[in-house]
């Protein structure tokens, strides 16, 4: 028997799995994973203390320290994907794995309850998209689970190849390619690149992959795998859809939705039923309305692609009723090389909009909105975008200097666009709106 079918037997017995000793399960299985400045060998004996039925570790002298109730292995982090792996062949299920630059959450969500209409679906929690998330999600689907909905999130070249060898999907699907962790991938052409390896493992492994034809880069990435089955769909599958969802950009996650609810028999009446009762509540494309304001919350995370989106949907956005627009907006981040020119095109995009106030957060912006006055400067023109009271633009170098700012100058009847990357916090800030 191999080291993975034995701590596959200990599994059945103990379900559960659990990586934080602080949120020991009683009668779980403890992972000591590792991480920049943790090792989680040394809070083993913690979770066993506060209820874990046995320890998986991967250091020799805590294993011979805990005795009987631990498991030894070489590497903790890579049982466990072996473990998931192993779990998701023995469902027998098929399972769509999702992953794409923009809209992945919003997307996953809207599938899972799509196909919760037909099926027992088992589906990422939150956002829990990485090389532990994905394990985890694998893992915590059971023998009456007859759905996968996997999301994966990546912020190098070859992240989904190995999420891939661990699900194991039968069929995928890309939500967009942008520039999304330009850092890591090493630029626009590596988000691309990284993408794709969705539809590698689908072209390698006779998956079907629900492609967005109305995208050009989508379409081009299928075509240049011509093994790979695919299934076309545009946008406008989400023609006269009901959906809770802010901005036009949704259109297209919605679209995805549709498209699998159809290709897995899910009835057009409860699809649109699946689509119209999703409310966002995870600070993605969800619209607040306020005691002062209108408050469109879009700030767990922030890229340039999913910016200008948002800037453009806020343009177009009526009033109704509000007097004015203000943008707050935090720093992107992960960018990289690519990070000033991005944030530059962020803040023009931004003053584009005629009638709209900038409050921005963090030393990209800053520094960005500092490039544009020097140009104003040596143009000899001058800046309507100073800091001041008749000003347009006013820079933050925290999140609590703008709630500061906030409480002394406090936003009444506007339609706020609150956006920026999850690091930056601007949640936080919600209920001074």
């Amino acid at each position: 028997m191999t080291e993975t079918e034995r701590l596959y037997e200990l599994f059945r017995l103990h379900p559960r799995i659990t990586t934080d000793s602080r949120r020991t399960e009683p009668g779980s299985l403890f992972f000591a994973l590792h991480g920049a400045t943790f090792d989680g060998n040394r809070f083993a004996a913690a979770a066993l203390d506060s209820g874990a039925a046995a320890a998986v570790v991967d250091d020799p002298a805590t294993a011979a320290a805990l005795g009987a109730r631990a498991f030894a292995v070489a590497d903790t982090l890579g049982a466990l994907q072996r473990l998931a792996r192993h779990h998701r062949r023995t469902l027998r299920i098929p399972i769509l794995a999702l992953t794409g630059s923009n809209g992945k959450t919003t997307t996953k969500e809207l599938v899972a309850r799509v196909l919760e209409r037909r099926f027992l679906t088992g589906a990422t929690r939150g956002n829990l998209n990485n090389h532990i998330g994905v394990p985890l999600t694998l893992l915590a689907m059971t023998s009456e689970t007859e759905f996968g909905v996997v999301e994966m999130g990546a912020s190098a070249c070859g992240e989904i190849a190995l999420l891939c060898s661990v699900a194991e999907p039968d069929c995928g699907l890309v939500t967009n390619v942008g520039c999304a962790h330009l850092e890591g991938f090493g630029g626009p052409e590596g988000v691309r690149r990284g993408k794709g390896e969705l539809y590698d493992w689908l072209a390698g492994h006779g998956g079907l992959a629900f492609v967005r034809g109305d995208d050009p880069q989508l379409a081009s990435m299928a075509a240049e795998r011509p093994g790979m089955r695919t299934e076309c769909y545009t946008s406008a599958l989400a023609e006269g859809m009901e959906y809770s969802l802010e901005g036009d950009y949704n259109r297209a996650n919605i679209a995805a939705a549709v498209a699998v609810g159809r290709h897995f028999g899910v009835t057009e009446a409860d699809i649109r039923t699946a689509v119209a009762s999703y409310r966002p509540d995870n600070h993605r494309s969800q619209r607040i309305e306020t005691k002062l304001n209108t408050v469109v919350a879009d700030c767990y995370n922030a890229n340039p692609s999913s910016m200008r989106a948002a800037l453009e949907h806020l343009r177009t956005e009526p009033l109704a009723g509000r007097r004015e627009r203000v943008l707050v907006l935090g720093d992107m981040l992960e960018l990289g090389d690519w990070s000033r020119a991005e944030h530059a095109a962020a803040v023009r995009a931004a003053l584009a909009i005629p009638d709209a106030r900038l409050l921005l957060v963090g030393e990209e912006f800053a520094a960005a909105v500092a490039e544009l006055r020097r140009e104003e400067a040596s143009a000899g023109e001058a800046s309507p975008h100073a800091d001041g009271e008749s000003g347009r633009i006013r820079c933050f170098a925290t999140r609590g200097e703008l709630a500061a700012w906030l409480d002394r100058h406090p936003l009444h009847d506007a339609l706020i666009l609150v956006k920026g990357s999850h690091g930056i916090g601007l949640e936080e800030l919600l209920g001074r709106f």
